[in-house]
């Protein structure tokens, strides 16, 4: 075996997650410029595609498949993928409010990782730093969609 090989591999990878962060992000931005059209139902298709094919880009088509096929992520998934369904049949308006919920509830639990990574940003940082905004992003880190509607969430008041 040429030991050039696994490095050949890796870079494919690298090359493979650029591309698909890409992707994800123009995804983001067609979608919120399909909002700022008053939910122009092309490009907020478009924008569903893009994220979709970035996601499995970045990650892989076997983990994105496991992603979505989660137990926990079934709620989540189907509110996805109707909402998705409503945007290409021309329902752009109940397809977005459906498909943000899903979108909430899938990715609950990477909100905490994500609080991080903007409290570390150089020009808005700050906002994300202060007491206030930090109480709300501690509160959310423990009391996660999925907790809350567990019966053991610590979220409620006895």
């Amino acid at each position: 075996m040429h030991p050039k090989v696994g490095y050949g591999n890796y870079i494919l990878k690298t090359h493979e997650t650029e591309i698909g962060l890409g992707l994800t992000g123009f995804g983001i931005i067609f979608t919120f410029v399909g909002i700022l059209l008053f939910f122009d139902k092309g490009f907020l298709a478009m924008g569903n595609i893009l994220f979709l094919s970035g996601v499995t880009l970045t990650i892989g088509v076997k983990s994105t498949l496991q992603f979505f096929m989660k137990r926990q992520n079934f709620k989540g998934s189907v509110s996805f993928g109707v909402g998705f369904f409503f945007v290409l049949i021309g329902w752009p308006m109940i397809g977005m409010i459906v498909e943000t919920y899903g979108f909430i509830v899938l990715f609950s639990g990477f909100w905490p990782t994500l609080a991080v990574f903007l409290q570390r940003l150089p020009l808005v940082g700050w906002v994300f730093q202060q007491p206030f905004v930090t109480s709300i992003i501690s509160n959310w880190d423990h009391c996660s969609l999925r907790g809350a509607e567990a019966d053991e969430s610590p979220c409620e008041d006895p």
